[in-house]
């Protein structure tokens, strides 16, 4: 649901853009579009057709994902109970389940092998396999190293987006529990610490968007690259 509103946000763009002067929609989103190739050219070495669209898609696919943790924490359950719905362990945070962020990650690191078989053919992708970085006589410590290059790449970059956002979702329910003591000052952290942790986690969302984008960036980067 997420993925497919931010790719209507996109369409509508599109569809509304005009030469002309813009409209505040338009011109925000122009303004990400242009970040977003900025951050292409500059790591990217080669044609951009392709990368740039995948970063901006990228950035605001995690951030509106990471935003559905500023939803108070007791709000799905009890939407769910109330309209009947037999949803057993819902999460609203896709980022905060393991399999969303190593599902994109694992995503990430097929563009990275397809680039690197785009780019430098079979034959350039096995030699640069098997002869980097020590050379053609180290090839079994070559092949292995490479591997676990490419595994590392992805379980770290998918890792790094579900530990920050499991830790945040972690904290807004430490928060919420402060409401359940009953007691006034309990109330009163748990408005206090819950506005001011929820404000700081507005800059962990758009943090964390902009690092999985330009990771992805780098890597495919990387694969336009001969070492």
């Amino acid at each position: 649901m997420v993925g497919f509103r931010i790719a209507f946000f996109l369409f509508r763009a599109s569809r509304k853009a005009s030469s002309g002067v813009p409209t505040r929609f338009q011109a925000a989103v122009e303004i990400l579009v242009e970040f977003a190739e900025t951050q292409s050219k500059t790591l990217v070495s080669g044609p951009n057709g392709y990368i740039a669209p995948l970063g901006l898609t990228i950035f605001l696919w995690v951030i509106v994902m990471n935003c559905m943790d500023l939803v108070p924490v007791d709000l799905p359950m009890t939407l769910i109970n109330v309209f009947g719905l037999d949803i057993a362990h819902q999460r609203i945070l896709p980022t905060a389940d393991v399999n969303g962020p190593l599902g994109m990650s694992m995503a990430v690191l097929a563009l990275i092998l397809f680039y690197s078989f785009k780019v430098k053919k079979v034959g350039g992708f096995l030699k640069e396999l098997c002869t980097a970085p020590f050379g053609i006589y180290l090839l079994p410590f070559n092949i292995i190293l490479n591997i676990v290059e490419y595994i590392s790449k992805a379980f770290s970059l998918g890792m790094r987006l579900f530990g920050n956002m499991f830790a945040g979702e972690l904290i807004f329910a430490l928060i919420a529990l402060l409401g359940a003591t009953g007691t006034w000052w309990g109330f009163g952290l748990h408005w206090l610490a819950g506005s001011a942790w929820a404000i700081f986690h507005i800059l962990i969302i758009v943090l964390q968007g902009y690092i999985f984008m330009t990771l992805t960036l780098v890597y495919l980067g990387q694969a336009h690259e001969a070492h």
